[in-house]
């Protein structure tokens, strides 16, 4: 089975049997869902909701569904076309929109898609309103409309133009000093849609830009998600090129990953904490990411003397938690940067633009900029447990184990110890326990994962 409902949307594997993988049927299904929990939440008299898709092979299919069922129930549809899920979170708000939906799969491989949804602000819809979409599809309680009220369907392919504009008009954006950079960066888009929107931004940016699998045809060259295992072309491309640097995105731009000149990664999870930098560098402000990524954005925070607090895991927790302390950068420790000048989504191309100001303006290099940043070193593993095993009472357990530790329940159990942390988190799905962990050494970070692994054996 490979068919994933959650509160945020719908996400599977094209082709196989109806509520097993992500049919047309299940995709008709959603859509409807969407559109009848949207209509019967809003006052106004006429619903338009922006869609746009990444490049993979299925898109135009599940896009063309997607159009046709909200048609049905009454919505006007403006497409977007091949996009990124930031330029749709950012043309909801300036085309006055009601909703939309973002086609994609996002980091995972060519065979999956997925419907994810957004509300009039342009942000991830939240659990309460999940949960009532859910309900709706589970009940198939649709609303559809007579042929006199079926919805609009229009085109528009000024997205990327517009969110590129958006971005080289922040006041944090310094067009002039990176072109004075003469960067040469070397780009894998990873043959989605990278290609039509990193390649303008740079190439406005006068950056003489490397191409590197920028063709949006969804034939993923390797696996997309920014991990240095799928990344060994551009890694050993950027050194050939001599290049400053080398910037990858996954299908739908919301990850970005760093290339240093030198070839070695700059780290996922560095992206967001050099973005931090420069921002606190220029303003004051709180700073935010989720339990599960580096402490490093809390070194950086605290040496701006300004605070750092942790969201649960998933985006819109963390842009709860932005809004809550006003925080001006936030994101994920996965490379994903929110800059809610701009928009509260994670967003690549802000983040490049960001990255690109701060290395221009500090004049170093890239791997000289990643040296000034302490190293922690991540490990993820799991343990698969009996589906008889009760995950909840392993938690609690371990949490009253080390209640005189810095501990966090809001999303699992994280232990904060003085010089690494392990975070556990239960699957919602499986009988599975996932395990982060961070120290100062990869050697640390997968010997403290063994330890949880073995105190929940022996729990359990």
């Amino acid at each position: 089975m490979s068919l994933i409902k959650s509160i945020s949307g719908i996400r599977g594997t094209i082709g196989g049997k109806v509520n097993e993988n992500l049919t047309p049927v299940d995709t008709v299904k959603f859509a409807s869902a969407y559109g009848t929990w949207l209509k019967r939440n809003s006052n106004n008299e006429s619903i338009k909701v922006v869609i746009g898709r990444d490049a993979r092979l299925s898109g135009q299919m599940i896009s063309n569904l997607v159009a046709s069922t909200l048609q049905g129930t009454g919505i006007d549809v403006v497409d977007l076309g091949l996009s990124t899920t930031p330029t749709v979170e950012v043309m909801v708000t300036h085309l006055k929109a009601d909703g939309g939906i973002i086609l994609t799969a996002s980091h995972n491989p060519k065979q999956w898609n997925a419907l994810k949804l957004l509300n009039n602000k342009g942000e991830f819809i939240s659990k309460e309103e999940g949960e009532m979409l859910l309900d709706i599809a589970d009940n198939e309680d649709f609303d559809f409309v007579d042929v006199d009220h079926l919805g609009s369907y229009s085109q528009n392919s000024s997205g990327i133009d517009y969110h590129i504009k958006k971005i080289l008009s922040l006041p944090l954006v310094n067009p002039e000093a990176i072109k004075k950079a003469k960067f040469k960066i070397v780009v894998d888009a990873v043959n989605s849609t990278g290609g039509i929107s990193v390649i303008p931004l740079l190439e406005q940016l006068g950056v003489e830009v490397i191409k590197l699998y920028c063709e949006p045809n969804g034939h993923f060259p390797h696996n997309p998600e920014p991990l240095e295992v799928n990344l060994q072309d551009i890694m050993k491309k950027v050194p050939k090129e001599k290049a400053d640097l080398g910037i990858v995105v996954d299908p739908d731009v919301d990850r970005l990953a760093l290339i240093c000149e030198d070839g070695s990664m700059f780290g996922e999870e560095y992206t967001l904490v050099a973005v931090a930098d420069y921002i606190l560098s220029k303003t004051p402000s709180a700073t935010v990411s989720n339990l599960s990524s580096s402490r490093a954005l809390k070194d950086i925070s605290e040496s701006y003397k300004q605070p750092y607090a942790a969201s649960a895991v998933g985006e819109v927790n963390v842009v709860t938690k932005m809004k809550e302390l006003h925080a001006k950068i936030g994101g994920e420790g996965n490379g994903g940067i929110i800059f809610p000048e701009l928009h509260y989504g994670r967003d690549s191309l802000v983040g490049i633009a960001l990255f690109l100001t701060f290395l221009a303006e500090k004049g170093i290099s890239c791997k000289s900029l990643r040296n000034t940043y302490p190293s922690y070193y991540m490990g993820k593993k799991k343990i698969d447990l009996n589906p008889e095993v009760n995950t909840d009472s392993i938690l609690e357990k371990l949490t009253e184990k080390y209640k005189n530790e810095n501990i966090s329940t809001i999303d699992g159990l994280k232990i904060d110890f003085p010089k690494y942390w392990v975070h556990l988190r239960k699957s919602n799905t499986e009988p599975i326990i996932r395990i982060y962990t961070e120290a100062l050494s990869q050697n640390e970070a997968d010997q403290l994962a063994d330890q949880f692994i073995e105190e929940i054996k022996n729990i359990s």
